[in-house]
């Protein structure tokens, strides 16, 4: 995959397929130690040891339509190209947590894409879903979260189109604002 905002999205359709009500995605960029991770949570029915262990194969899946499950090695291969590596943690019924990192300057890192069409096709497509989108830069934060969005909205969707499109622009003038402006 050529961007890691379309890895983001592969993984949370793992989560939704896993029964997740809540879906968190944490990005940190650590400039002073040139590192960036992203973390995706979730709440859904979690994986034993066994479908664990093989979870990074890219020759099993759970899946019956098709023999092969590319998403996880594929994730885990993008951050191993760049000096990092893939972590999953997951217990039955507490959910799964796969962590990513990468050297951020590293040469053979895949730009992160646009995170703010990601959340908009996520929560377009899954409006019963809550989303929390945590972004960092050193120390400047933001947070996105589809819960307190709902509250404010109280009967208009989530899915409404002017909804959707105040997300995209809340998450880029977010970006820009904690990237510095740029």
């Amino acid at each position: 995959m050529k961007e890691l905002s379309l890895h983001v999205l592969d993984i949370v359709q793992n989560s939704i397929s896993a029964g997740a009500s809540l879906i968190e995605i944490k990005i940190c960029e650590d400039i002073k130690n040139d590192l960036m991770i992203i973390e995706i949570k979730d709440n859904g029915r979690g994986m034993d040891e066994h479908t664990l262990e093989k979870v990074k194969d890219p020759f099993f899946t759970t899946r019956t339509t098709r023999k092969v499950g590319l998403g996880v090695p594929l994730f885990e291969q993008a951050a191993k190209c760049c000096g990092g590596q893939l972590d999953i943690i997951s217990r039955i019924g507490e959910g799964t947590s796969i962590r990513a990192s990468f050297v951020r300057s590293h040469i053979d890192r895949a730009p992160l894409g646009s995170m703010a069409d990601t959340m908009v096709l996520l929560v377009a497509t899954n409006p019963e879903l809550d989303f929390i989108y945590r972004h960092r830069v050193d120390d400047q934060e933001f947070v996105l979260d589809t819960r307190e969005i709902k509250k404010t909205l109280q009967d208009v969707p989530v899915s409404n189109p002017m909804v959707l499109d105040w997300i995209k622009t809340f998450v880029e003038d977010n970006l820009k604002q904690i990237n510095g402006g740029a």
